[in-house]
């Protein structure tokens, strides 16, 4: 079997797709990366084939509702060379879902942690509802406009979100993450986190100006002070995380290593004991760490819970206020508190955030039944099954 994949280049988004084609590329099939410059360094370390774009926006989630027909030519150019049996692309990647349908191929998509368009049946009530269709709706109105662009005539469907979830659409979270009475449409299933990233440097190859060395030193539990993990978001013209950061992490009980992620400048406060970068992995400092602050995107959330972490989420945004919630209600995470909050609450909420039991639990159950899932295989699983 030939498989392409063209998933969006930005982290959270490649990583689960290389994962993926790393088991494809185990069972002896042929494997193709579609990337950008910098994701085909990535997939080159993940030791799979990669066809490079000279476009870098057209694969970019930051672009993504704006440069679908650009993706819709890039991976339309690589399907009349690379003749693939199946596609493999990502979530908001409507460019390679207009390309499969006018190439008459199979895909499949990788979701996010969570569903974030409407339930067959049940949910978690009106306003839910509500905001999950009106999502729907605006994420429906980019992909027409890829599928106008590229020439296709309109296409009526009795369910909305068909078009959307291509052959199979495969969400990384767990059950346990939805409304318990929550219904999937047909073509949506649960494989797991799918969970792949560069491996880190050695401790003694950490850059010093990184300010991690001790930390990813096996003698770092002898520091006096206990690690928390943030990893920021989007604010989506909502608040930033940066005042209360440095509220929580000057004079606290906990120092907290900072990814910036796809934010903008840090604006760390000198006094502030916090050590903040860009980096292509977490795993080795959520290990280390007490508890995950963050927005509430997929790669942390999952990184937390592999982890038997807690989590104290900040959700602004699209998928973060569905995947916080999905926290709050799985027991696994508080909500940091609100903006203007007094300092000392802001630290007694990273205090016992970490030393809570019933979350510690609740993380380490359900981070369990997501590293047992045997993801990869599932999801690999999925696309051999499409293919067919």
């Amino acid at each position: 079997m030939n498989v392409l994949l063209c998933p969006l280049g930005d982290p959270g988004y490649l990583y689960p797709a290389l994962a993926v084609g790393r088991e494809l590329r185990r069972r002896a099939h042929t494997v193709h990366v579609l990337a950008g410059p910098d994701a085909a360094t990535t997939a080159d370390a993940a030791g799979l084939d990669t066809s490079t774009v000279t476009d870098t926006t057209a694969l970019s989630v930051t672009h993504w509702s704006v440069r679908g027909p650009e993706q819709y030519t890039a991976v339309a150019r690589a399907v009349r060379r690379l003749r693939p049996d199946v596609l493999v692309t990502s979530v908001l990647c409507h460019g390679a879902l207009v390309a499969a349908e006018a190439a008459d191929l199979p895909v499949v998509v990788l979701g996010l942690t969570a569903h974030l368009w409407p339930y067959r049946a049940g949910g978690a009530g009106p306003a839910d509802t509500h905001d999950r269709t009106w999502r729907l709706t605006e994420t429906l109105k980019h992909y027409a406009a890829v599928r106008e662009a590229a020439g296709l005539a309109p296409r009526d469907h009795r369910s909305p979100d068909t078009p959307l979830l291509g052959t199979a659409f495969l969400l990384r979270g767990h059950p346990l993450l939805e409304p318990a009475d929550a219904e999937l449409p047909p073509a949506v299933r649960h494989v797991g986190p799918c969970w792949w990233e560069p491996e880190p440097p050695e401790p003694e190859l950490a850059s010093p100006e990184s300010g991690l060395t001790d930390i990813l030193s096996p003698d770092h539990l002898r520091d006096a002070k206990p690690l928390a993990y943030v990893h920021l978001g989007r604010t989506f013209g909502g608040t930033s995380l940066w005042p209360r950061l440095n509220a929580a992490f000057t004079s606290g009980t906990h120092r907290a290593v900072v990814e910036l992620g796809r934010s903008g400048a840090p604006e760390a406060a000198p006094d502030a004991d916090l050590i903040v970068g860009r980096r292509p992995w977490m795993g080795p400092l959520v290990e280390r760490a007490d508890l995950v602050v963050t927005n509430a995107t997929s790669a942390p959330v999952l990184g937390a819970l592999l982890h038997g972490k807690p989590l104290l989420v900040a959700p602004n945004g699209s998928e973060q206020q569905v995947l916080a919630a999905a926290c709050l209600r799985a027991g696994v995470a508080r909500r940091l508190p609100d903006p203007g909050t007094p300092a000392v609450e802001l630290r007694a909420a990273v205090e016992e955030t970490a030393r809570d039991p019933q979350l510690l639990s609740r993380a380490t159950e359900i981070g369990g039944l997501l590293a047992d899932g045997k993801s990869e295989t599932r999801a690999a699983d999925a696309v051999e099954a499409a293919a067919r």
